[in-house]
């Protein structure tokens, strides 16, 4: 009998990337709505990815199937 594989959850597979280096990177939140009351500043700070914190990457590792 082989081993069955754990299939990764598409939600979130659309919402995470594992780097090289094994970081679960995400977008920020706040971005896509009501820009124009948010300052130049927050929107260049939202743009970029964030890595997620390490307790929970150990959760969101298991539904990537990593």
């Amino acid at each position: 009998m082989g081993k069955i594989k754990q299939k990764t959850k598409k939600s979130a597979k659309k919402r995470f990337k594992v780097t090289a280096s094994g970081k679960i990177m995400m977008k920020h939140s706040h971005r896509s709505h009501q820009a124009h009351c948010k300052t130049t500043k927050q929107k260049r700070h939202l743009k970029h990815d964030a890595q997620l914190s390490h307790a929970l990457a150990k959760r969101h590792r298991y539904t990537l199937g990593k």
